[in-house]
């Protein structure tokens, strides 16, 4: 669902929840039911994904930067194993 913003001319702005896409063109103001414009800006959508929580971290960190205690651990790579005599035969690239 997103939500849309129309304008009255009375009443002032005003908002609908509806499918993405959806928006007429103008809606019925809830208070004196007269037609209003749709009113063009960015579309607000409900709920959060993985996109928007990296935002609020990244913009989290501005102000309360994560602290190290320590250094972290080294990370372990898996190690290769030993080529097989059969393998030194091979043409290299």
């Amino acid at each position: 669902m997103a939500t849309y913003s129309y304008r009255c001319r009375v009443h002032g702005e005003f908002d609908a929840r509806l499918p993405l896409g959806a928006a007429p063109g103008s809606r019925g103001c809830p208070v004196c039911g007269t037609q209003a414009p749709r009113s063009w800006s960015g579309v607000a959508l409900l709920g959060r994904g993985p996109a928007v929580a990296l935002v609020d971290r990244c913009e989290r960190s501005r102000t309360e930067p994560e602290v190290v205690t320590s250094i972290p651990a080294r990370p372990r790579t898996a190690r290769r194993p030993a080529p097989s005599a059969a393998a030194h035969r091979l043409p290299r690239p």
